[in-house]
């Protein structure tokens, strides 16, 4: 089975980074809730099954029992043999669970669906995040709209106030310094 369409994608999550290999960093990547899809070997020994199980439970994360042996997941990931695996990417978990859900519906359907779902709610965070970054990076603003138009403003309470005149009164006479005065500077000089 060199050509199947899961080993490769198998084979394109591991180029890309998106693949841990054995119980431990499958482990990890679970603790951490980082992990999208945990796959096991057809020949797994039962103790594995059972922390493949607990792994799920601890990441809230699907666990597949792939139809594959150990020694076919080794081979395609370049290791003698391989029982578990851990998918971190939402598109590659969708991917590969849909491909084995097209070899075996009734086993593998529910879960290819449910992991279509999560990878579309990725994918729509990621571009609203990618919206978001580039209207920061363009100081993006809101459109021009005119200002509102100003209110009157209410008339005072208490007695009412004569209006004040602009300016000063012409009968008061201009003080030195002051516009049209002289001005004072320096030491007062004697005549």
């Amino acid at each position: 089975m060199p050509h199947d369409p899961v080993l490769h994608l198998l084979g394109l999550a591991k180029k890309a980074g998106r693949l841990e290999i054995g119980e431990e960093p499958v482990g990890a990547v679970c603790r951490a809730r980082q992990a999208r899809l945990v796959l096991l070997a057809a020949d797994a020994a039962s103790n594995t099954r059972r922390r493949a199980a607990h792994f799920g439970e601890a990441g809230s994360v699907l666990w597949l029992e792939l139809p594959f042996g150990k020694s076919e997941l080794g081979f395609l990931l370049g290791r003698t043999s391989c029982a578990m695996l851990a998918l971190t990417d939402a598109g590659f978990a969708a991917a590969v669970a849909e491909k084995l859900a097209a070899r075996d519906p009734e086993k593998y359907g529910p879960a290819a669906g449910q992991l279509k779902e999560k990878a579309g709610r990725v994918l729509q965070r990621q571009k609203e995040q990618r919206r978001h970054e580039k209207n920061l990076q363009r100081g993006k603003r809101a459109p021009w709209a005119p200002p509102p138009a100003k209110k009157e403003a209410p008339p005072p309470r208490g007695r009412p106030q004569p209006p004040k005149a602009a300016g000063r009164p012409k009968d008061v006479p201009a003080r030195p310094g002051g516009p049209g005065g002289k001005r004072l500077t320096g030491k007062l000089r004697k005549p």
